[in-house]
């Protein structure tokens, strides 16, 4: 296991949870990061051996590439008036993209990713594919390939620079930022959701399993904060009673770690680090990526969907591409070359509603991309 994503609703400890894990990891041996957007949760933390603690800025990342580029962008567009890099508004979105190219960028054994509220944390976690997908739409390999050639072009000065040679620039580091994701190695991220034990906690972590599951990751444990038993008066007793029902209705999701409610957050790493006696850090991390099984008259693919039901799934196919939508959250996966010369029959959401949901989708060869000995011969096997 590579990555450690924590997160969780907003004050529910997840900035806690990740610093003592980060800790943990350190003095267990391994050389360890963590990522946060926030100042560091915990004292003393720099004074752990092998932890490293960086705290990632969007403003501040966004106003380093403005700096970085404005000076070509002033030569492209003299007409222009351009601000410094002190004026420049970030746009939405701007926080993922600085903490993912931080992710990125890792040199770590581990690396434990303070991902803050669960909002965000599942916004990181689809950021990759959604910024490969409009790269595609944007500049397709095809396109890329000839950019690499005028920009060689260019740089023999058998061509004069124009703006589009300012974004061709950019596209390097595009590649390779998306070339190091290490939340793509679903087997090496594992991720913790953190929550109070409470009725509206139940349905927040299923819908955040669904979304994980929709990217190919899943929720390793839960880490709920539980009131101690046995307090006086009516309200605690139906306090307890909701706190039950929580229990219960996380375990379906992830195996679930109580965390004692505190009348204060922990303020060094020894009080937080007590938090997760008896809860081990994963030594793996999510499931393999679905690959396509020999089914009747072709092939099938199955793409987990925890929790999902069959009103919000759908499926379509684009170019060599399966979008897969789970209400208002989609993803595209890439084909492998033997699905892509195959033509989509169907789609089947099986168990809804349940942690063993999956969208089964089936294929079979099409004629127009099958050699015809070959496809001759996928026929008699039916």
């Amino acid at each position: 296991m590579r990555t450690l994503l924590v997160t969780g609703p907003g004050g529910a400890g997840s900035s806690t949870v990740a610093a003592a894990a980060a800790g943990r990891a350190a003095r267990e041996g391994r050389s360890t990061l963590l990522l946060s957007r926030r100042p560091a949760a915990l004292a003393g933390l720099d004074e752990v051996p092998g932890l490293r603690v960086r705290q990632v800025d969007g403003r501040r990342a966004v106003e380093g590439v403005w700096a970085t580029h404005a000076d070509a962008l002033a030569g492209l567009l003299p007409h222009l008036d351009l601000p410094p890099a002190t004026s420049v508004v970030p746009v939405p979105g701007a926080a993922e993209l600085a903490l993912l190219a931080a992710l990125a960028s890792a040199d770590a054994d581990l690396v434990v990713v303070d991902a803050g509220p669960l909002a965000d944390g599942l916004a990181l976690v689809a950021l990759p594919g959604a910024l490969r997908w409009w790269l595609d739409q944007a500049l397709p390999p095809t396109v890329r390939a000839l950019a690499a050639v005028r920009t060689a072009t260019v740089a023999a000065g058998a061509a004069r620079r124009g703006p589009l040679d300012t974004v061709l620039d950019a596209l390097p580091a595009v590649e390779r930022l998306l070339g190091s994701d290490r939340l793509a190695v679903a087997t090496g991220t594992a991720v913790w959701v953190t929550t109070g034990a409470q009725r509206a906690a139940v349905p927040a972590a299923r819908r955040a399993a669904t979304v994980l599951g929709l990217h190919g990751l899943r929720i390793d444990a839960v880490l709920a904060r539980v009131l101690p038993d046995g307090g006086p008066g009516e309200w605690w007793r139906a306090r307890a009673a909701e706190q039950d029902a929580a229990r219960s209705g996380l375990a379906d999701v992830a195996p679930v770690h109580e965390v004692p409610e505190l009348a204060t957050p922990p303020a060094d790493l020894a009080g937080a680090a007590a938090l997760l006696d008896g809860l081990d850090l994963p030594t793996a991390g999510g499931p393999v990526p679905p690959a396509p099984e020999r089914g009747e008259g072709g092939w099938r693919l199955a793409v987990p969907l925890p929790f999902a039901d069959r009103a919000e799934v759908g499926v379509t196919r684009w170019g060599d591409d399966l979008v897969v939508s789970v209400g208002e959250d989609r993803r595209s996966l890439r084909l492998d070359s033997l699905l892509r010369r195959c033509q989509v029959t169907g789609g089947r959401l099986h168990a809804p509603g349940t942690a063993a949901a999956h969208l089964e989708i089936s294929f079979r060869p099409d004629p127009q991309q099958w050699p015809a000995d070959l496809l001759a011969a996928e026929e008699r096997t039916r």
